[in-house]
């Protein structure tokens, strides 16, 4: 064979080259198809010298290897299917074929399997929200489907999650329900107050759950509904809870906060979460070890604002001016209601203008109040501990929206709840537990320094 057929015999390689790339654009890698010849390759080897064995005999070991032809080569890509990932939520109104569609696989028979077996039907089945990943071919032929999402059992939602896995094998599928631990990780967050703390903590990537908590550390230092101030800033470090190395976001899951800085008005205050091994309790103390925590909260929500204060106003209903008794915090209705304080539910019912209302005795003849509610889950004479959930704010009785009325009475008589919350005596660090918090103290320092530094990473579990 000249040159020139040789030549030309290249060239249609090359052809059939282009080819196959344009008709497998994802199978193709940028070595495969390169340097391809159809010469014999010869490999060497040469045993290695010691520093003294220069005149040691030498000996030059060679084999051909046979390299298979182009067509041989583009045969087996072309059966190259690398497949696809894609991963989704489930939805209200999914059904098996939408959601696969969603997801790019088109596969009748497993859509069928979805809809036919028991353990494959819990997908679609109960809350929405649930965390889907399919791997499919380039056709989109499902090879695999896992779904996470929480724990079925009610007491074991904070520790464990479902993972629900469908593998092909073959022409059939076989489904699998499993309840495996949620694993922790800490990771650090900070950032500067532009307009809100929940747009500060959205862009440092700190999720809600852990915003929301940030403002209950430090809600008997700052007010955050009246103080917080363009250029205020935060460090936190946080506990996050993965399935299988994915974040957590159903229901109350989402850790905890450890210990955080925050820089109001140029004023710094920094706290950490501290659990008493002894006792079992745990609780927000500043670095000092004076509690954060008060015998009464400042607000019976966990964030909110406040529409009508402690002062005279012009009533709404009775069109008249008269002394506001209490706090209305403004929130959509069913959001959670919490104790501010430890006490006994004194009455839980109906009272005309206050509509379903619940009151509670706490220590030293001192009482609250919360109106409105659209639900009570409290019962006459049930002991409450602080921050326990009680109702939901509602609209109930006199009331022009959903809104919380809020008071506090003191042998009777009502009084500005902030300012209660504000003078109440605040909760001790046992003298046993002062060791282990000098040392957790240590450690959240550091990390908050680092914190200060970042936006946002993992630094261990």
């Amino acid at each position: 064979m000249n040159w020139k057929d040789e030549w030309q015999r290249v060239q249609r390689s090359l052809a059939r080259a282009e080819a196959f790339a344009a008709k497998h654009p994802r199978a193709l890698t940028g070595t495969v198809v390169g340097t391809l010849s159809c010469f014999a390759v010869t490999a060497f080897g040469i045993a290695p010298m010691a520093p003294d064995a220069e005149d040691l005999p030498q000996r030059v070991i060679s084999e051909s290897i046979p390299l298979q032809s182009l067509d041989e080569q583009l045969a087996q890509l072309a059966a190259f299917d690398p497949g696809l990932s894609r991963s989704d939520q489930t939805r209200a109104g999914d059904t098996a074929d939408t959601l696969l569609k969603r997801m790019g696989a088109f596969d009748t028979s497993f859509a069928a399997f979805l809809r036919s077996d028991d353990t494959a039907k819990k997908l679609l089945s109960g809350r929405t929200g649930k965390r889907v990943q399919v791997v499919a071919t380039a056709s989109g032929e499902v090879q695999s489907l896992v779904a996470r999402y929480a724990a079925e059992a009610s007491d074991q939602q904070d520790t464990q999650f479902t993972r629900l896995s469908i593998t092909r094998d073959g022409d059939r599928f076989v489904s699998k329900l499993e309840t495996v631990p949620l694993q922790s990780q800490t990771r650090l967050g900070s950032g500067t107050i532009q307009s809100s703390l929940f747009a500060a903590t959205d862009e440092a990537n700190v999720p809600d759950a852990i915003a929301t908590q940030l403002a209950d550390m430090f809600s008997g230092d700052i007010d955050f509904h009246r103080e917080l101030r363009k250029g205020d800033r935060f460090s936190v470090v946080y506990e996050t809870l993965t399935a299988d190395g994915e974040p957590v976001n159903w229901g109350n899951r989402s850790g905890r906060l450890l210990a955080a800085e925050f820089v109001n008005n140029g004023k710094s205050y920094q706290s950490v979460w501290f659990r008493d091994a002894a006792s079992g309790k745990s609780n927000y103390y500043g670095f000092d070890g004076e509690s954060k925590r008060r015998s009464f909260l400042a607000s019976p929500l966990e964030f909110s604002r406040v529409t009508s204060g402690f002062a005279m106003r012009f009533h709404p209903i009775l069109q008249t001016w008269r002394q506001h008794q209490g706090v209305d915090l403004g929130a959509p209705s069913g959001t959670p209601v919490r104790s501010v304080g430890d006490g006994n539910v004194e009455f839980a019912g109906w009272q005309n203008g206050f509509g379903n209302v619940i009151q509670l005795k706490h220590s030293g003849n001192r009482m609250t109040v919360y109106a409105h509610l659209s639900r009570i889950d409290v019962k006459k004479g049930q002991k409450i501990e602080q921050g326990q959930k009680i109702g939901a704010v509602g609209a109930t009785g006199w009331a022009t929206g959903p809104h919380l009325h809020f008071e506090f009475r003191v042998n009777g008589k009502q009084q500005d709840p902030r300012v209660i919350a504000k003078a109440s005596e605040a909760l001790t660090l046992p003298a046993t537990a002062k060791a282990a918090f000098k040392a957790q103290v240590a450690s959240a320092k550091v990390q908050l320094e680092a914190a200060a530094t970042i936006n946002e990473g993992v630094v261990g579990e």
